[in-house]
């Protein structure tokens, strides 16, 4: 069966990225660093052939896909589905904050207990069937085609893990830098969500050295 090769892109870097501020479904806006990697982005996918562009709705995912949609003219279609993982009481506390406030919660959430939530928000689990179900529908959609997906650094983490077959609970060793380029190709199979598989990662060719900062806590 036709293959679609998908291009899944973190969006550009925000203020609460530095902060290291959990930002969830808060819609906090690129700083100047994260509109620098966007327009970098879009100019190193300008020349490729690209047939769909989809970005979660949220500001900083689709700047990041608007400036992809001004180089290389395709129209953007949001996706709810592409949204960060919730975090529920988490959204706009620091790390540093978050284990102050809640140290019980703070060691289940840094042990990546898979069923853990924070109040209001979602667990690994769920989150990553929201990611994998939305991005394997928008692959089945376009076989045989190259798409590009403008998400979050806990997207990036959860399709690495599924073409790699890393568990939820394994240690991070690969890095979720923003704006840089990450292939993958998706195939119909008997998995619930079909069959995912590395290509490349981590593709920071177009941005300067240190200038994309990793998802630490993705």
């Amino acid at each position: 069966m036709e293959a679609t090769r998908i291009i899944a892109v973190r969006h550009g870097e925000t203020a609460w990225n530095v902060d290291t501020r959990i930002q969830g479904f808060l819609d906090i806006a690129l700083n100047d660093t994260g509109r620098w990697q966007a327009h970098r982005l879009a100019l190193a996918l300008a020349g490729e052939q690209l047939d769909a562009l989809y970005a979660s709705d949220l500001w900083r995912a689709y700047d990041t896909a608007l400036s992809i949609s001004n180089a290389t003219g395709l129209p953007i279609t949001t996706n709810e589905g592409l949204r960060e993982r919730g975090f529920g009481e988490f959204e706009g506390k620091t790390f540093t904050e978050i284990e102050t406030l809640w140290p019980d919660k703070a060691l289940k959430w840094r042990k990546r207990i898979p069923d853990f939530a924070p109040e209001g928000g979602e667990s690994l689990l769920q989150f990553r069937e929201r990611i994998l179900a939305t991005v394997s529908a928008l692959a089945a959609q376009n076989t045989g085609k190259q798409i590009v997906i403008a998400s979050h650094g806990g997207a990036m983490d959860v399709l690495y893990r599924a073409a790699t077959g890393q568990d939820l609970q394994a240690p991070r060793t690969w890095q979720l830098g923003n704006a840089a380029i990450n292939r993958l190709l998706w195939t119909p199979g008997s998995e619930p969500h079909g069959l995912f598989t590395l290509v490349g990662w981590a593709d920071s060719f177009h941005l300067d050295e240190n200038t994309a900062l990793d998802e630490s806590t993705a």
